[in-house]
């Protein structure tokens, strides 16, 4: 299959609760979820989106250079993106402003991401994981 990159999106996150976990250990869970950490917690994601790697290279070509084609040029470098409502601010304006130039194909790619973070920003707990298969 040829290299490509998908997008995911988090559908639903599973609090691990059984019932063989000890009450303390619980507590320690439900804890580190109150103050922003994942112990105990499987976030599940669900395929948005594929793109051929090329098509993804040419995507982020099309945008100028700066803080939001940094964060996707990091998939090519490190396999592996997260988006989440932090990266809103900056991908936003440069997708918005870059629409007009791009070919049918970042037209698609835009404005399905620019739907997700549109959604990130009404909805805090969305986010994106963005992987390279080769």
């Amino acid at each position: 299959m040829a290299a490509r990159a998908v997008f995911y999106q988090l559908t639903h996150k599973y609090v691990n609760t059984d019932k063989d976990v000890p009450e303390d250990a619980q507590q320690v869970i439900y804890y580190s979820l109150a103050i922003g950490h994942h112990i105990g917690v499987l976030d599940c994601f669900q395929s948005l989106m594929e793109i051929p790697l090329e098509d993804y290279r040419n995507w982020i070509a099309q945008m100028p250079a700066g803080k939001a084609r940094h964060k996707l040029e990091g998939l090519l470098n490190w396999g592996e993106i997260e988006i989440n409502r932090s990266h809103v601010g900056d991908l936003v304006p440069v997708l918005k402003e870059s629409l007009p130039n791009m070919d049918a194909a970042g037209t698609h790619c835009t404005g399905v991401l620019l739907g997700c973070l549109q959604n990130m920003v009404a909805e805090p707990a969305l986010y994106l994981m963005v992987r390279k298969y080769a």
